[in-house]
């Protein structure tokens, strides 16, 4: 299966994830170095305070990704290292940061994509009500302002926000990622707000005339099959997919919200021309994909009316199951129900078990491969049949703080040995190379 030449293979990290240097440089507290430190709320207390200490060896990972012939590299900016307060006064000394990491990318012919937010809002705006507070969406738009100012077209493709659902859901009502809320009402707001802010941060983006760069969003999309061909379970795909995918699609692309969200309560957030400022023109849309979910009926639940049932057959790591196919019916779905609008795949991969080598030098990970090998190809079959997929980014490009997971789980292309965090290329990273050096896969 050849791989087309204007087709982007890259790689993606997030700020907290990987950078470290929580208190250097001028950086204010985010939501997530708040949570990681309250007792109880990570896998064995484990924070981002070094994580993978990018900060300090963002070099040597520019020379990784060089060495593996990566050809773009999404990251995300840190909110509070640029704006400590969350607005304000900017701290030069985090926009430097970013400043020498973009111009070392190009040098090395690495195409940047920055994403503005990936979860990690500042502590001070959350201190102020955070995303349920309508002002946190203005506060991100002078955020975006500034970072759209000191890089222009720099940066060639900017991303908004990095998965909204995951934001406001695992974040206010199931109280499972930062601020650790369980509140229907917050989730809510907090939804409305980062989609305002969305497109507050668009507007902005359009104010600055840059020229060459490109503005979309991202959100993690999930293949919804019913577990039956009963009309109920039908029915409670449909709503499914209102939940998990149609909340943060429709309102971007169509300026509505689904009918099927009406019972929620959301009529009593939005005001009159939210809808109009969320949905501005985009350059292309974000999907990340991790899963299939296959929903059953469940009357005794009125207000979502299903359920989501385990996964079957082989799973990574996480307990999550392997559905190439999967991606391939919602990359479709997107083109054909909310296209045509260019489409990069920004998040896809799988934890599994890494061992290293006794001589520390190895790490064999086929499961990984077979699963890259499966879900790029399942891209590319995508795009032979029209669907305007510009690129595809591994999930992740070096094993890191994997949210309230801890260091459990690793993802990453590269193996990170946290005590000394040396660097250590997976079998899967010189299969990723090859791939990329050939323009082919094998399939």
């Amino acid at each position: 299966m050849r791989i087309p030449e204007d087709f982007v293979l890259g790689a993606a990290t997030a700020a907290y994830q990987i950078e470290g240097a929580v208190a250097e440089d001028g950086r204010g507290e985010s939501i997530w170095d708040r949570f990681s430190h309250t007792p109880g709320k990570t896998v064995r207390g484990e924070t981002g305070d070094i994580a993978c200490d990018h900060y300090h060896r963002w070099q040597e990972d520019v020379r990784l990704m060089r060495e593996l012939g990566i050809q773009s590299y999404r990251f995300s900016i840190a909110w509070p290292r640029v704006l400590p307060n969350g607005h304000g006064t900017v701290n030069e000394k985090g926009l430097d940061f970013y400043r020498r990491l973009v111009e070392a990318l190009l040098a090395a012919g690495i195409q940047p994509m920055a994403t503005l937010y990936h979860w990690d809002l500042p502590q001070a705006l959350q201190d102020k009500g955070g995303w349920p507070n309508r002002d946190t969406a203005k506060a991100f738009a002078e955020y975006a302002h500034v970072v759209f100012r000191t890089f222009g077209d720099q940066i060639p493709l900017y991303v908004t926000l990095n998965e909204p659902w995951c934001a406001s859901v695992l974040g206010h009502l199931i109280g499972v990622h930062a601020p650790g809320m369980n509140d229907i009402r917050a989730t809510l707001a907090a939804a409305h707000h980062l989609l305002l802010g969305h497109g507050l941060a668009v507007q902005a983006f359009r104010d600055e005339s840059l020229e060459r760069a490109r503005i979309g969003i991202t959100n993690i999309l999930t293949d919804i099959v019913p577990a039956s061909e009963d009309p109920a379970d039908t029915e409670a795909a449909s709503r499914a997919d209102a939940y998990f995918n149609r909340w943060f699609l429709d309102p971007v692309v169509r300026g509505t919200y689904p009918d099927a969200l009406a019972p929620f309560g959301l009529a009593a957030i939005v005001q009159p021309a939210d809808l109009d400022t969320i949905r501005q023109p985009l350059d292309f849309l974000g999907v990340n994909y991790y899963q299939q979910q296959k929903v059953q009926a469940q009357p005794n639940d009125p207000l979502l009316g299903f359920r989501a049932l385990p996964p079957e057959g082989e799973l990574t790591a996480m307990s999550w199951g392997i559905q190439p196919e999967g991606l391939y019916r919602v990359l479709r779905r997107v083109h054909d129900e909310y296209g045509p609008i260019p489409l990069y795949v920004t998040e896809n991969g799988a934890a599994f078990e890494d061992v290293l080598s006794e001589d520390g030098q190895h790490v064999e990970d086929p499961r990984r491969i077979a699963y890259l090998q499966a879900h790029l190809a399942a891209v590319l079959k995508a795009r032979a049949e029209g669907v305007d997929v510009r690129g595809y980014y591994v999930w992740s490009l070096l094993d890191n703080f994997e949210w309230a997971e801890g260091y459990a789980k690793r993802f990453g292309l590269v193996y990170v040995d946290y005590p000394t965090q040396r660097r250590i290329v997976k079998a899967s990273g010189h299969w990723y190379r090859a791939v990329l050096e050939r323009r082919a896969l094998d399939v």
